[in-house]
């Protein structure tokens, strides 16, 4: 049999590490044992039964042709209303690509642009595909760790510290998977200063979790506070988050002309075009009763509360609490060293996941997958009594850990 070689884009990456984590569970599940899945990253609720007719009506319809490489004038006039009625932006249409959900536009993005050795910062904790994106497109991530007392946050120092004249792009999550961290309109400008000293550096904004927020405030968007940047900037959005439609691959971007029309090309020549069914589902849930999304965040609140409350239960835990999204990012610092009733070391936050998973059946993903050790990320998207069970499967966990500290004490 005639060896397989793989290209080296394909060498520089692997299975993304939370579908890993979530396949290990599924399989402890399947064998019979009792899980409490946490890994993933996608809503537990079911698409509205509106955005579903839509859909309906549009196969009724016989709309299931290709349609143009970079989306229907239909749904590109819905994001622009949304762009100009949500956040105060004006987009043309030919600054407006659909794409095969949010990531999919991210990618297109760097395949775009990206040379050989181009640099892109990505602040950690970061979504883990976006070093594996850039690899995978020749370029080279630049990795930026946050500290928890920043709120996880990228600082305009840090930034200014990792620009070189190799920058291309810098990745600005927010709010961010998985700390749920959400900048300020003084934070954004602060960063918005630094990058008017480098005008090489574009900004891809991705907004996947922009209505997932608790502070229940009004939020001025980085592009009405820095609209001078509004010309090396790509928004990222999608279906997928606010409006529970993770299988559907909606996304859709927009930037300035030059960028969305490179993007045009590389689409079509890869899946020419996004879903027909799902472009005009998207277009409905736009222009549709926001009634879901609000009651979702709802929910996501008070499970983020019920975490919260949990977390500051458990001695050697601590987790500064999200400001949106559906994850919460727990500091277990205080746990590396320890060691197991079986006499294993927790050498690292992978150790403790494994130990979490093997010994406590509670499925949650290491920190260093989204480049800050020492830490794990909850997921959001379970019910509350689900949520309860595995918190209290940590806390029995972290009880049964022999550390040095608590027997010096």
């Amino acid at each position: 049999m005639t060896q397989l070689i793989l290209s080296r884009r394909a060498e520089r990456i692997g299975l993304a590490p939370n579908a890993a984590a979530k396949a290990r569970a599924q399989a402890l599940a399947a064998s019979g044992r009792s899980i409490i899945e946490l890994t993933a990253g996608e809503p537990d609720f079911d698409t509205p039964a509106s955005i579903k007719q839509a859909a309906i009506d549009a196969l009724a319809a016989g709309d299931t042709k290709y349609t143009p490489p970079a989306g229907t004038a239909d749904l590109r006039a819905a994001i622009r209303d949304k762009l100009a009625r949500e956040n105060g932006l004006d987009y043309a249409a030919e600054r407006i690509i659909v794409g095969s959900g949010g990531k999919h536009v991210i990618y297109n993005a760097f395949a775009a642009t990206l040379r050989e050795g181009d640099e892109v910062i990505v602040p950690a904790p970061y979504w883990q595909s976006f070093p594996a994106m850039v690899s995978i497109n020749d370029g080279t991530p630049v990795t930026v760790a946050s500290r928890p007392e920043d709120g996880y946050k990228l600082t305009p120092a840090r930034l200014d510290a990792a620009i070189t004249p190799r920058t291309r792009w810098l990745i600005l999550n927010t709010p961010s998977n998985p700390s749920g961290a959400v900048y300020g309109t003084g934070e954004l400008a602060a960063l918005a200063d630094v990058l008017r000293r480098h005008p090489h550096v574009w900004v891809l904004l991705d907004e996947i979790y922009e209505h997932i927020r608790f502070d229940g405030g009004a939020r001025e968007h980085f592009l009405r506070i820095a609209p001078d940047l509004a010309g090396r900037t790509l928004i990222v959005n999608g279906a997928s988050k606010p409006y529970a439609m993770t299988g559907w691959r909606i996304g859709y971007g927009a930037g300035p002309v030059e960028l969305i029309r490179a993007m045009t090309v590389v689409q079509s020549q890869s899946t020419s075009s996004p879903s027909s069914i799902g472009q005009a589902a998207l277009a409905a849930a736009l222009r549709g009763d926001q009634a879901f999304v609000a009651s979702s965040v709802a929910a996501y609140r008070e499970r983020r509360d019920l975490l919260l409350d949990a977390f500051a239960k458990i001695d050697g835990v601590r987790c500064v609490p999200p400001q949106g999204a559906f994850f919460a990012f727990v500091d277990v610092s205080a746990l590396i060293g320890a060691t197991t009733p079986a006499g294993e070391t927790i050498a690292s936050d992978i150790d403790l996941v494994a130990y979490l998973l093997f010994e406590h059946g509670l499925a949650v993903v290491d920190g260093t997958s989204f480049g800050t050790p020492d830490h794990i990320r909850f997921s959001m998207v379970a019910s509350n009594a689900t949520l309860a069970e595995g918190v209290a499967r940590l806390a029995a966990g972290v009880a049964a850990l022999r550390r040095a500290q608590r027997e010096a004490a």
